[in-house]
């Protein structure tokens, strides 16, 4: 009897150590976790901020809106029936921050009235193309884009007293167009600030226009250059194996 007791007494006193040391591991194992977690997470939010240092953060404003979008085949159609109209000596359209933008180079001799007369004209223009209704007005809560026309009658030596510039504006707020000349303002600094921001806008987009295109030649020059140069390294070694067997 006191065998059975001395033994019972032992497994009781294994299965109460078995349970504490079950129970020691659980708690270290949480605290662990405990402790572990935010540090992870701090790590991992200082490692994030690390890569993403120098990067722009990108965001579309327009999610959802600019339905439905105007595509490049519009705009070309609008450039090119845009310069066809008499009196344009030159037209270019470009798409910015969902404003679309036609440039308008009239004779040099062309006065206000005429110039305005040619804004409108071009405005119908584009709405034969691009319907304002759907595509310049804002409807069920969505932004629509804006237009702006600008129609001038000097491309240079915009200082002379014969310089005209009308923009007609649209935005897709407003129920009509506006004509403003601005080459004639009611405050003269801020219109020459506007000129000088049309122009250099106008100078920008060329330039990027102009270095897309080379862009776009170098990068096929450059496959047309490997696509030659390999036929030549084939004939070459097929010309060097025919030497060595003569």
């Amino acid at each position: 009897m006191t065998t059975n007791k001395v033994k019972q007494a032992a497994k009781k006193k294994a299965a109460g150590k078995k349970r504490n040391l079950h129970t020691t591991g659980l708690v270290f194992w949480i605290c662990l976790i405990l402790i572990a977690a935010p540090i992870c997470v701090l790590g991992w939010i200082l490692l994030s901020s690390m890569m993403d240092t120098g990067s722009p953060v990108l965001g579309n404003r327009y999610e959802g809106d600019l339905d439905p979008a105007i595509t490049q085949d519009q705009m070309t159609e609008i450039e090119t029936a845009v310069g066809a109209l008499e009196s344009v000596e030159k037209a270019s359209v470009r798409m910015v921050t969902a404003t679309m933008r036609v440039y308008v180079d009239v004779p040099d001799d062309w006065g206000i009235d005429a110039t305005k007369e040619k804004a409108s004209e071009v405005y119908n223009t584009v709405a034969s193309v691009l319907d304002p209704a759907v595509y310049f007005t804002q409807a069920d809560g969505r932004k629509m884009y804006d237009l702006e026309i600008h129609v001038y009658n000097l491309a240079e030596n915009r200082e002379d007293e014969s310089f005209v510039y009308v923009i007609e504006n649209k935005t897709s707020s407003m129920s009509e167009p506006i004509a403003s000349v601005v080459s004639e303002p009611l405050d003269a600094e801020l219109a020459q600030r506007l000129r000088d921001e049309a122009a250099a806008r106008e100078e920008e987009e060329r330039k990027a226009a102009e270095e897309a295109a080379a862009e776009g030649e170098a990068a096929e020059g450059e496959a047309s250059e490997e696509g030659s140069e390999e036929p030549a390294e084939e004939s070459g070694e097929e010309t060097s194996e025919e030497g060595s067997e003569g």
